[in-house]
């Protein structure tokens, strides 16, 4: 695998170093981090679709869009209140 570079303002640069540092880890590995676990839209639509299909054919649960909406909200707060506790 070859490097390339990214070019960033330097502000970025300082606040991703700091990031870095705090986890014990380098600028490069928290951006491979970051591209390895970040989805984008059409992932998570399809990683959505995916475990509906999964909950139906293992489990007979049938997850309509309103549910799954509240459970991403759900998920959404617990995480926020997790990231507010570690703090």
């Amino acid at each position: 695998m070859s490097d390339a570079m990214i070019r960033v303002p330097a502000e970025v640069r300082d606040r991703l170093a700091v990031i870095a540092e705090a986890r014990g880890s380098s600028i490069r590995s928290l951006v491979q981090e970051f591209a390895e676990s970040t989805l984008t839209e059409e992932e998570r639509r399809e990683r959505a679709e995916r475990t509906r299909a999964y909950l139906a054919e293992n489990f007979g649960a049938e997850v309509g869009d309103e549910e799954s909406a509240a459970m991403g909200r759900k998920l959404r707060e617990a995480f926020a209140r997790h990231q507010g506790e570690a703090v």
